[in-house]
């Protein structure tokens, strides 16, 4: 199997939350060459470029920039930032499948980055320790949060088996990450604690709502599947011209061809390749035939 070939498999085999980790890994692989290479070379504006994909605090900013409420979530700011959130996103995410399905595992992972993010702007526009101030906000921490908290609900009771602890019950994982967020709000970074906190009051209301039959993410999955079938649409339409033109000119190409060789037989051997397409056809039907050997058959028809 050639190394693309293995590429595709692995690609086309990956869980959803694998697909997720793999693009966070990729975009923040990205972002540091491309800040290393700013820097090797003197090259100013990385930061003025970086700004564009980060969200903002001031929602005046936010309205210039509204794709940031997503785009914030595949940056991080540090290797460890980024290991700890996909650490994390790969254990819950094993268990989140074993209750739902992919597609609802990304419902709530972006809902929870939504959710988080407007937190972290409504709190910096709310509370009086935030008054004069001005941040920004990078990580996938209340999506991860969002997938964390969700299976947690739906199996508060499942035993998970940790290193060194042992077994403990998959909610007092949960909880304890809700604590140690909630303690280390006033030691810093406080806006990103909130927004971990808005993820994780997303996966809970989720996966409470289903309980009572209300799928509060539908209206963000529909958008998706819409989003998905129009790329799929005209992708369709772009192979289906492509082939249609591509077949065309085979077809003439072929009976141009046929028809020169048949002109250019004598009888005997026009007739002898004749016999031999009816041969075949006697035992293995017309279907079994070549495009080359049914134009010819059917321009040796027109010349008798």
């Amino acid at each position: 199997m050639r190394a693309s070939d293995k590429i595709r498999y692995k690609i086309n085999t990956a869980t959803v939350t694998e697909k997720l980790i793999a693009i966070n890994v990729l975009v923040f692989l990205f972002f540091g060459v491309l800040n290393t290479v700013f820097s090797l070379f003197k090259i100013s504006g990385f930061t003025a470029f970086y700004d564009w994909f980060v969200l903002p605090s001031d929602p005046a900013e936010f309205i210039l920039k509204p794709w940031t409420i997503i785009s914030y979530s595949f940056l991080h700011g540090g290797i460890w930032h980024l290991a700890s959130n996909m650490l994390i996103l790969y254990f819950s995410g094993i268990y989140f499948l074993n209750f739902f399905s992919p597609k609802r595992l990304l419902n709530y992972y972006f809902l929870g980055v939504i959710i988080g993010g407007l937190v972290f702007m409504l709190s910096y526009n709310l509370f009086p320790a935030f008054s004069g101030g001005k941040s920004y906000l990078v990580g996938a921490s209340a999506g991860v949060m969002a997938v964390l908290i969700g299976v947690a609900t739906q199996a508060p009771n499942m035993y998970v088996r940790l290193l060194i602890i042992g077994n403990v019950k998959f909610w007092w994982i949960a909880a304890t990450l809700v604590a140690i967020d909630i303690i280390q709000i006033p030691m810093g970074n406080a806006g990103g604690h909130l927004a971990h906190l808005g993820g994780a009051g997303l996966g809970y209301l989720y996966t409470t709502q289903l309980h009572k039959g209300n799928d509060i993410g539908a209206w963000w999955e529909n958008l998706m599947d819409g989003i998905a079938n129009l790329f799929k649409k005209r992708e369709k339409k772009a192979k289906m011209k492509t082939v249609h033109n591509t077949s065309k000119r085979a077809s003439k190409a072929s009976y141009a061809s046929a028809s020169r060789t048949s002109s250019t037989m004598s009888k005997s051997e026009k007739q002898q390749r004749i016999d031999s397409i009816l041969d075949k056809i006697s035992k293995s039907g017309y279907e079994s035939l070549t495009k080359a050997e049914k134009d010819f058959l059917f321009q040796a028809g027109k010349d008798d």
